[in-house]
C-alpha cells in the first residue's frame, strides 16, 4: 500500500499563494513514489482543485457538515466541497475537537456524509499531554476511534498526538510505533494510518519507516513547497 502525504493547510494563504503553492506541488508531484493530498482553505479549494488537475497531487477539504443541505450558515455540505473539486475531507481534528467543541458523535455523522458525497474521509485521533502522562493515550484514541468511525469505514485515520501538533515535539519513535500498532488493531488491515504532529523534512525519513505509518499528515511544513516535497521524498519505496 502505498504512503500518503497530505497537507493541511488550515486557515492560511490568500489566493496568490495558494496559486503559487498549488503551482510549484504540480511540477514536483509527479517524480514522488507516494500519494500527494493537500487540504488548502475553502475560499482556495476550486481554484487549488484547478491547478493540481489531471497531476499526481489531489485536492482535499478541512471539514464539512453532516448535511447535504440546509439552514446552516457559514458551513459547507458534502456535496459542495466534491462540486468544488476535493477528493478527500479531514474530519475530527483536534482544533475542530477542541475550538468547536465537536464530539465523537459529530464527526460519525460528518464521516457517514462526506462518504454518501463521495468525499475520502481522513479522521483524525490523538490524546492531549495530561492523557498521555496520565497513562490513558490509548484509552482515549480507541474511544476516539470506536465513537467517530462508522461500521465499514474505509476512509484513513490520522492519529495526531495533541500535544504534538504545531510545538516542535514529537514522541519517541517507540510511542509513535506502539501507538499505530494499537490503532492497526482495531480497524484492520486495510486502512491507512498517517501519522501527524510537528512532521518535517528533519524527521520524516524516521517517522515513515515505521512499522504501520501509511504516511503523513503535515501542518506547517506543508506550507513550503520545498519541504511539502521534501517530507514526500522520505517515502520508503
Amino acid at each position: 500500500m502505498r504512503r500518503m502525504i497530505a497537507g493541511n493547510w488550515k486557515m492560511n494563504m490568500l489566493s496568490e499563494g495558494a496559486l503559487q503553492l498549488a503551482g510549484a506541488l504540480r511540477r514536483g508531484a509527479d517524480r514522488l513514489g507516494c500519494e500527494l493530498l493537500v487540504c488548502p482553505p475553502a475560499t482556495v479549494l476550486s481554484a487549488v482543485a484547478h491547478v493540481l488537475l489531471g497531476s499526481a497531487c489531489q485536492t482535499g477539504a478541512q471539514d464539512c457538515h453532516a448535511e447535504a443541505a440546509g439552514a446552516h450558515t457559514g458551513d459547507l455540505a458534502a456535496p459542495m466541497l466534491r462540486d468544488a473539486g476535493a477528493t478527500h475531507v479531514i474530519l475530527g481534528h483536534s482544533e475542530r475537537r477542541a475550538q468547536h467543541g465537536e464530539t465523537d458523535a459529530m464527526v460519525h455523522a460528518k464521516v457517514e456524509a462526506a462518504v454518501r458525497a463521495g468525499l475520502v474521509p481522513i479522521v483524525c485521533v490523538g490524546e492531549t499531554l495530561a492523557e498521555r502522562e496520565g497513562g490513558r493515550a490509548e484509552s482515549v484514541v480507541a474511544g476516539q476511534l470506536a465513537g467517530s468511525l462508522p461500521h465499514g469505514f474505509a476512509g484513513l485515520v490520522a492519529y495526531e498526538p495533541v500535544w504534538a501538533i504545531g510545538t516542535g515535539r514529537t514522541p519517541t519513535q517507540a510511542d509513535i510505533a506502539a501507538m499505530h500498532a494499537a490503532i492497526r488493531h482495531r480497524v484492520g488491515a486495510a486502512i491507512r494510518i498517517l501519522y501527524g504532529g510537528s512532521v518535517k523534512p528533519e524527521n520524516a525519513a524516521a517517522i515513515l519507516a515505521l512499522p504501520e505509518v501509511g504516511g503523513a499528515l503535515v501542518g506547517g511544513a506543508s506550507l513550503d513547497a520545498a519541504s511539502f516535497l521534501a517530507i514526500a521524498a522520505a517515502c520508503p519505496v
